[in-house]
């Protein structure tokens, strides 16, 4: 079956971000994608002209997945607290999100690309402002206390993405036992909860 332009696309950039967390956007090149799908290189490059247009298109494709999740998962129809609580656990890097290999890449490379620096930042952007409007939504609801959502938001993303790098870059390091209840320590200290709560307990 012949498939349309945006089909083709979409197959691409999945086999792109696979090929990504695998080999590394230094390794990477368009014969891997065009490999992995059985298909010539001149199709990756008729769709994406260059290597760094394909990465950023790539990681782009893999921001809006990311950031479509969070939506389904801050949009439930349940208390604020049950929905950030399970948004911060799917971001987690002892979660059910997977990627953490592929974003540590982004940001390294962000630093020289351009185009992948505005990827990432509004993804972070985004991340940060769905976080804080759920949390505004417990505080005025009465679920919790929270001076500063915006302020709490960057503290527990910045955290979470600490986290990541320690445990896929320094295998060891800690464990994700220690590193899932250091998350549900500072959820608790930031909305001011006792522990237990914080964990969906009372």
């Amino acid at each position: 079956m012949r498939l349309s332009v945006a089909e083709r696309q979409e197959e691409l950039l999945r086999a792109a971000v696979e090929q990504i967390e695998a080999r590394g956007v230094a390794a990477v090149r368009i014969a891997d994608v065009a490999a992995a799908l059985g298909v010539s290189n001149a199709l990756v490059l008729y769709h994406f002209s260059t290597k760094e247009k394909l990465v950023a298109a790539a990681f782009a494709h893999a921001a809006q997945d990311d950031l479509a999740h969070l939506r389904g998962l801050l949009g439930r129809r349940t208390t604020a607290l049950r929905r950030l609580r399970a948004a911060v656990r799917w971001y987690a890097p002892t979660g059910q999100a997977k990627g953490w290999r592929l974003w540590i890449e982004g940001w390294a490379v962000a630093l020289r690309e351009p185009a992948l620096r505005e990827v990432t930042s509004e993804l972070d952007r985004q991340w940060k402002a769905a976080l804080a409007e759920v949390i505004a939504e417990g505080v005025t609801a009465g679920e919790f206390t929270c001076p500063d959502p915006r302020a709490t938001a960057l503290r527990l993303t910045a955290l979470l993405d600490g986290l990541a790098v320690q445990l896929t870059s320094y295998p060891g390091a800690v464990s994700r036992a220690r590193a899932q209840e250091w998350v549900e320590e500072a959820l608790a200290r930031e909305l001011g909860l006792d522990r237990g709560k914080s964990r969906g307990r009372g």
